[in-house]
């Protein structure tokens, strides 16, 4: 039975006893053409076989047979073996030669392989065969070569679908080829022809064999054909259309034309056209008018007038006389017409008025000698006058000077207790003057209960130890008991709250805001100071000189909210500043202070009518400067900057920029500020875009209110010029993964009514887009804000933005499938697959291996669902950072079927 061993067993045996354990072993050689052995020279009889040549994998098409050669030195037989089993001798062809170069013998045996015999093989395992080479050493065996059955199924898993792009966007088109053995390759053809991303690089083929066009051109458009080939066969996908079109575009409008009118009121109107660039392959047409209208006046011409003539002149000495007139009632304008006529007329004297005797000419004589010795006489008179007139002069101004010199002496003892007014810009109310008898110090605010402008207030003088005011009409602010008030920097120390609390309970200041945050305030002499309200862009300047000597006023800075106090605005007006109050109203001021405020114009007066406004004691705005016309005499003046006006007043009080557009290429600034929730615990998620006038203050108030409501700032601010051309603004968003987000808006945007924006109505005008998450694992949201002005030639932008949600920690309670990262489903089938105890160990105990919980392997089996548990543990681990593809990938790795169940959306959970 030794010689029973079997094949592969490596000794020493004879050519005979070969021969007789093939016979054993079922082989018969039947024939010398058929025989598989063969006896090595001595030579040669240590030496083990190697290949030459080794089967290959094969793949069999249709029914064709496929053929595996195999080829050894030295080798006194080959025989292949497949699958296991050995290949009948009959069905080997054996070819013999020598190695020229080593003289060594060299075997090749050759088998074929039929479709029949690889279709006998059932199960997963693929057909097999090797050969195995004998010497007289021992034996070696080849590599397995593989055959498989070649085929190539018809229908694609997923075909490219047409689509209809825009100019300049990236384009998707996804093929999943169809099964097949060996795996089909993919190729792309437009039209027919076959894409090459190497000469075209706009082109990218995905290892997933997915066609990405990078930026649709015009000439991409076409019939776009996945087709994917083997050995076997060749499949074309249906055809996908892909259209690119291009969306009208206005180009820039026409200068205006000439007035229709040559006098009076007319029409000028300007177009434009639909070309930049112009609707292609069904992109939009342009909306909107090509062509707009406006009304004109034209100047008339103006023919010139004479004006009266003037008185006539004396009588020369000619004899003659005249008067003039001029052409200015009115003048002539605008081509009109130059007066006709003279414009100087003369006339003869009468013999009465110019006398004509013989002794003329010697009376004219004598007065000329007359008049030559009285001049010398005036000139020495007037000499002694001048003389005179300088002295009275210089006695009178010295009397000025004294008296004015006094004065002041007086003032400054009676108002002045100590030099450090000089060096400080604040008054300490405690000194005790040196002549209180004449001291009087305005400390207070007038009384504003009446009409008139002056200052009311009753002077208070700093010896009275009371530290109580007298008034009739009662003080707009309490008096500093004691006077023993200390300042620093401008500020009192009692709590602001305090003083906003006294300022608001007046008459005039019951509109003012009890906003301590909104107002500032400070006390100040002679050297004057500054207020400033914190990041709202408000601040005055009070120069030094500005408030006059000897005075100390409590002055206040406040800027006012638009709901508590409405200006009249009409027609194209609309409000382009805070309004900001500064007082008390009525104090008397030797120099004009400066009110630094925002505004959000385009600072263009070309477009604008902007005026002033103030508001008196009755409460009514009046209109008190028009920029652009400012005239140095006035108590007011302008300088607009390009974000800043700067106000030149001698006069404190409520003020206010309103602006009137001339035309439509007047434009306001705004500022777009976009928020989210902070945190995120439901399936929901706010995003607010807030359209506010570009102005600190508003941007101010709105990080105020969204600090309140726990938002965060996504984005820096962007500006947004809105233009006056009645048209809406527009905002939508766009680019959300729609695997993972939906958007709750039933509409493609949402739209802000025009007059809603241009005259400010509302104080935190925002949209909000409410999108909703399909699970409540999505962290992260990545999309794109698109807003416009509706057919306006306003700016319009696009906004690209990341959120990365936050979970909120401090949620106490949360009641249902929102408290768990697994669906309620998925679980259960998860727990049904598990539970049940595999022989391999492919349940609920290697599920916990691989979660790295085996040290709860007792507890888990005492409970009776394991995998409930097991998953219990791993959501109250993971609840804000857990990721359930991980789950996924652990399941798989398990050899659970159930881990497809996590490939599926969460919307079909």
């Amino acid at each position: 039975m030794p010689l029973l061993l079997g094949p592969f067993v490596r000794c020493r045996l004879s050519a005979a006893l070969l021969v007789l354990w093939l016979v054993l072993d079922g082989f018969t050689c039947t024939g010398s053409e058929h025989a598989a052995t063969a006896t090595l020279p001595a030579a040669f009889s240590d030496l083990l076989p190697h290949f030459l040549v080794e089967p290959e994998d094969e793949f069999i098409v249709k029914n064709k047979p496929v053929t595996l050669t195999c080829r050894s030195t030295p080798a006194t037989q080959i025989y292949f073996k497949c699958n296991g089993e050995w290949v009948h001798q009959d069905d080997h062809l054996i070819e013999r030669t020598v190695d020229p170069a080593t003289a060594l013998p060299v075997m090749q045996v050759t088998i074929d392989i039929t479709r029949q015999q690889v279709e006998k093989i059932f199960g997963l395992d693929d057909y097999w065969c090797q050969c195995v080479a004998w010497s007289t050493t021992g034996t070696q065996k080849s590599q397995k070569a593989y055959i498989r059955i070649a085929y190539l199924r018809k229908n694609f898993e997923e075909e490219p679908q047409g689509k209809e792009v825009a100019l300049d966007q990236e384009v998707l088109l996804r093929c999943h080829p169809p099964e097949g053995v060996p795996q089909a390759e993919v190729e792309w053809q437009r039209n027919e022809d076959v894409i090459d991303p190497v000469s075209d690089p706009n082109f990218f083929i995905t290892a997933d064999h997915n066609l990405v066009i990078k930026k649709a051109r015009l000439a991409d458009t076409g019939n776009y054909t996945c087709v994917a080939k083997n050995i076997v066969a060749r499949r074309k996908s249906t055809s996908a259309t892909v259209l690119v079109y291009v969306n009208g575009g206005w180009s820039t409008w026409t200068t205006w034309s000439s007035c229709s009118a040559v006098c009076g009121r007319g029409w000028q109107k300007r177009s434009r056209s639909c070309t930049n660039p112009t609707p292609l392959n069904g992109g939009t047409s342009c909306e909107g008018q090509n062509v707009q209208k406006s009304a004109c006046v034209a100047t008339c011409p103006v023919d010139g007038g004479w004006s009266e003539w003037s008185k006539w002149s004396a009588c020369g000495a000619d004899c003659s006389m005249w008067r003039t007139r001029e052409c200015t009632q009115p003048s002539p304008g605008t081509g009109g017409k130059e007066c006709q006529g003279l414009d100087l007329q003369s006339l003869n004297c009468t013999s009465e008025q110019c006398p004509q005797s013989e002794c003329w000419t010697e009376s004219k004589s004598r007065g000329n000698q007359l008049r030559l010795a009285w001049g010398h006489g005036a000139e020495d008179v007037a000499l002694y006058v001048g003389m005179v007139a300088v002295a009275l002069c210089l006695t009178l101004l010295l009397i000025v000077v004294v008296l004015v010199y006094r004065r002041k002496k007086e003032g400054l003892d009676a108002d002045v207790a100590d030099s450090s007014i000089l060096t400080t810009g604040f008054q300490p109310m405690g000194i005790k003057p040196s002549k209180p008898e004449n001291s009087h110090l305005l400390t207070i605010q007038p009384d504003l209960t009446t009409t008139t402008t002056s200052y009311q207030g009753t002077l208070r003088s700093r010896h009275d130890a009371t530290g109580k005011f007298s008034m009739t009409n009662g003080p707009l602010l309490d008096p500093l008991p004691n006077g023993s008030h200390t300042l620093h920097n401008g500020k009192l120390n009692p709590d602001p709250a305090e003083f906003v609390s006294r300022l608001s309970t007046q008459t005039y200041f019951k509109t003012l805001p009890r906003d301590v945050a909104n107002t500032s305030y400070g006390t100040f002499n002679f050297l004057g100071g500054r207020l400033t309200i914190p990041n709202t862009g408000i601040s005055l300047l009070i120069p030094p000189e500005a408030i006059p000597r000897g005075k100390i006023y409590e002055i206040y800075l406040t800027v006012q909210r638009k709901e508590d106090l409405r200006l009249p605005l009409a027609g194209c007006q609309t409000l382009l500043s805070p309004v900001v109050s500064c007082g008390p109203p009525g104090v008397v001021l030797s120099r004009p202070v400066i009110l630094s405020m925002d505004h959000c114009s385009d600072a263009c007066l070309d477009n604008w009518a902007i005026r002033l406004k103030k508001q008196n004691y009755e409460g009514a705005w009046e209109d008190v400067l028009l920029m652009g016309e400012e005239l140095v005499s006035e108590p007011y003046y302008c300088q607009l900057e390009a974000e800043t006006c700067r106000l030149f007043s001698e006069h404190l009080g409520t003020f206010a920029l309103v602006g009137e557009s001339l035309h439509m290429g007047a434009a306001k600034r705004l500022r777009l500020v976009l928020f989210s929730d902070a945190y995120c615990s439901t399936l929901e998620y706010n995003i607010r875009v807030y359209c506010m006038d570009d102005t600190q203050d508003v941007f101010k108030e709105v990080m105020q209110m969204e600090r309140q409501l726990g938002g965060r700032l996504i984005d820096e601010p962007h500006v947004l010029l809105f233009k006056d051309s009645y048209h809406n603004l527009r905002l939508s968003i766009h680019d959300m993964p729609q695997a993972h987000w939906r958007s709750k808006l039933l509409a493609g945007y949402q739209e802000i009514p025009f007059y809603h924006i241009w005259n400010g109505s509302q104080r935190y005008l925002h949209c909000t887009f409410t999108l909703e998450r399909l699970s409540l694992s999505t962290c992260e949201l990545t999309c794109q804000l698109c807003v416009w002005q509706v057919e306006g030639e306003g700016q319009s932008f696009s906004l690209d933005f990341n959120i990365f949600l936050l979970m909120d920690s401090n949620t106490t309670a949360l009641a249902g499938p929102s408290a768990f990262q697994i669906p309620y489903l998925i679980r259960q089938k998860i727990c049904s697959s598990l539970d049940a105890p595999c022989p391999n160990g492919a349940d609920w105990r290697m599920l916990a291996q691989r979660l790295k919980l085996e040290r709860h392997m007792s507890f888990f089996a005492s409970k009776a669902s394991p995998t409930s548990v097991i998953l219990d543990l791993w959501e109250a681990q993971h609840f804000h950072s857990g990721n359930i593809n991980q789950l996924a990938t652990v399941m798989a790795d398990i050899g659970k079927q159930e881990a497809m169940i996590f490939l599926v959306s969460d919307g079909e959970c």
